[in-house]
Formats: C-alpha cells, structure tokens, sequence
C-alpha cells in the first residue's frame, strides 16, 4: 500500500458526507460540500482542471476529464461522495484508524477506498499521458445514498462515454447487472378521539395492521411469482412505521415507508399497482389507504455492458493477479440511472458489501491499492 493513497483516504474518510436521507442530523455532518471542496482542491493542485454542476443547493457534483492522445473512447469513472449516517457505530466515524492493513471509519468502504482509487489512478494518467489510453471523465455525484439526484443529473447529461465504471465494494469483481429500488408512503387514515371512548373514534392504526398483513402475504408471494436468473424474484419490505399523537388519544393517521426491489423488465407501475391490488384483496376496498408517489425510483441495471467485460477482465487481472467473477447484487447503484440512459456500465471497487454501512466500517488498504491500478488498466485496456 503506497502511503499517499493511505494519507488521501484517511484525509477522506476524516470529513464528514454524511446523507441525512430525509432526517434532522447534526448540520455539521451532513451532506457533500466540504468533501466536493476537498477533491476541487486536490485536483486543482496537481493542475487538473475541473467543474461543479450544482444539483441542489449547496450539493454540487464535481467533474475532471482527461483527454488521451488519440482517438480512444471516452470512460466515465463514476463514485458518490455521501456516506450513511453514523448511529450506532462502535468506532469513532471520523477519525480514520489503520490497523492490520484495513483503515476503519465511515465511508471507508462506501465508498471512499474506491474514490482514492479513482483519484489516483485519474492523476496518474494525467501525468503519464500514456498512448493509447482511453480519455476519461472522473464524475463524484452526490446523493447516492437516497434518492440518486446526482447520477440522475449525469445521466440527463449526456456526457457521451462509451462506458462507464460506477465504484461500490465488489471485492474487486465486476458487476454487471443489478436490481432496482422503489420506496414510497402507504398511509391510513382514521377518527381520532380520546382513548377512554374509542368506540367514538376509528383507528388508523388498527386499520394499518390489517394493511400491513396483506404485505407481508405479497412478500411472500413476490418471491415465487418470478425470477432473474442472475438477481432472483423481487422482493419487498415494510421498513419503517410511525402513527398516533399520544397514547390517549385514538389515532388517527398511520404512515409506514415500503421498499419494493425490481428486477430487469418489471415497471414501476406494475410493482405499485400489485400491491394496491395485494391491500383491496385482503380490505375489501381501499377507502382511508392512501399511496404517496414514489420518493425513490432506482433503476434496475440491465446487463448493457456486452464486449467491454472482457477488456475489463483483462485489466483487473493485470493489476490484481487474479481473474474477476463476473455478477450481479441485489443492491442498487448509480449505475442504474446511467445505464436506463442508455450508457453501459460495470461496477467495480475495492471492499466487501458486507462492510458497509457497519458499526465499525473497515477496508483493506491493499484492495484500495488494487483497485487503482486496476481503474488505471482499464483506460489503457480500453484504448
């Protein structure tokens, strides 16, 4: 592991990105701007030119290109600046530690290992020029975490890459499909009144439950009704509940926040319209069940990404020693706007899934330094 990737990943991991994803968190934590401000910076003092493309108020993605001699195709190496929020963890989130060749602390695996990475490998080829090499635009979304605005601000922008690498921790395997993601508010209504006459009343939250067991019913039914042959059925959760005023007082609203999982060639509308359908079945009718529209729709990522995935092979091997498994996850990226727009994509990054997001976040260092030379080889082997 070279000490400057080691130094730019704990100067990383140490400034807080944290997404609030919709929560009133500590400000001082809380979303991108001072990691975008950290990497202008970093790229401007080795003479890298770059921009800021403003995607809600103070959030800015960040862009850098450079332009290989030749006639190569244009890569897009993509990786979101946000991290998670930090509740529970049994490590201190911002203060990067090394021990035993793995760094600790938020972000260090989602995703901040593969952005040094990145940015390494980006430096170097600005400073080596290499012939042959593909030109490369190196893009940090924010909001990646949530509701995606920022690669869904890429991909309307049509930047014209002939390819894109999306980071996410794949244990240095390439990913070439994966599942979408829909969220939205189911909510009940009721007649609130006190609580020692609740016969006065109608319970919202009495009326939920019976909502709630008509999802759990589609759940299970979901999982045999089809299936990807790579990323299996698609699956749905209730993951989030919230109703009443006091405890005295009978409810008169219930909310619970949903979380559908797409596979390739389902709809959103189909999704929403089953489990509407799936509620009616189990009521009887809908009155007093109210359905918000989706905050969240994450595109499913088709496989796209055809005769690239040998080249990509070949790179990750040169720098790694190894072949890649070529596969899907059922967690969605920022490759699924991009790649609904019409770009292939292949994501790939140093770190395990199962470190993410975790109460003691680690990384290998030496997958970290892996991976920059893999992103490195891949704009050679691309040109």
């Amino acid at each position: 592991m070279t000490t400057a990737i080691a130094k730019l990943l704990q100067d990383l991991v140490a400034i807080p990105s944290v997404n609030p994803m919709g929560r009133a968190l500590d400000p001082d934590l809380c979303h991108e701007g001072r990691v975008t401000s950290y990497l202008e910076t970093w790229l401007r003092d080795r003479g890298i030119d770059c921009r800021r493309d403003s995607v809600a108020p103070g959030r800015d993605n960040l862009l850098a290109r450079f332009d290989a001699p030749g006639r190569g195709p244009l890569l897009l190496l993509e990786v979101h600046q946000d991290t998670v929020p930090v509740d529970g963890m049994s490590i201190p989130p911002f203060e990067p530690t090394l021990e035993h060749g793995r760094l600790y602390g938020r972000g260090s695996c989602d995703v901040k290992g593969s952005m040094a990475a990145m940015l390494m490998a980006f430096e170097r080829l600005v400073r080596e020029r290499p012939r042959g090499a593909a030109s490369v635009i190196l893009a940090f979304s924010v909001d990646e975490e949530f509701t995606h605005i920022g690669s869904t601000r890429l991909a309307e922008s049509r930047l014209g890459a002939d390819l894109a690498i999306v980071a996410e921790p794949t244990s240095l395997d390439l990913v070439d499909c994966h599942k979408g993601a829909l969220r939205w508010v189911i909510r009940t209504r009721g007649v609130a009144c006190h609580s020692s006459s609740p016969g006065r009343g109608r319970n919202a939250i009495y009326r939920m439950a019976h909502v709630i067991r008509a999802l759990e019913t589609h759940a299970t039914a979901l999982e045999s009704s089809m299936r990807d042959p790579i990323l299996g059925p698609p699956t749905f959760s209730v993951g989030r509940i919230e109703g009443g005023q006091s405890v005295n007082i009978v409810p008169d609203l219930c909310e619970i926040e949903v979380d559908r999982r797409l596979i390739p060639g389902e709809t959103p509308l189909d999704a929403m319209m089953q489990v509407r359908r799936a509620i009616e079945s189990t009521l009887g009718n809908l009155e007093l069940v109210e359905f918000e529209q989706p905050w969240v729709h994450m595109p499913p990522l088709e496989r796209n990404a055809g005769a690239w995935l040998d080249r990509l092979s070949s790179a990750v091997s040169r720098a790694t020693g190894r072949q890649p498994q070529v596969r899907g996850v059922p967690f969605g990226t920022d490759a699924g706007p991009l790649g609904a727009s019409g770009t292939p994509c292949v994501i790939f990054g140093p770190g395990n899934i199962d470190q993410a997001h975790t109460k003691d976040e680690w990384i290998s260092l030496d997958e970290v330094d892996q991976a920059a030379e893999a992103y490195y080889q891949m704009a050679l082997g691309l040109g």
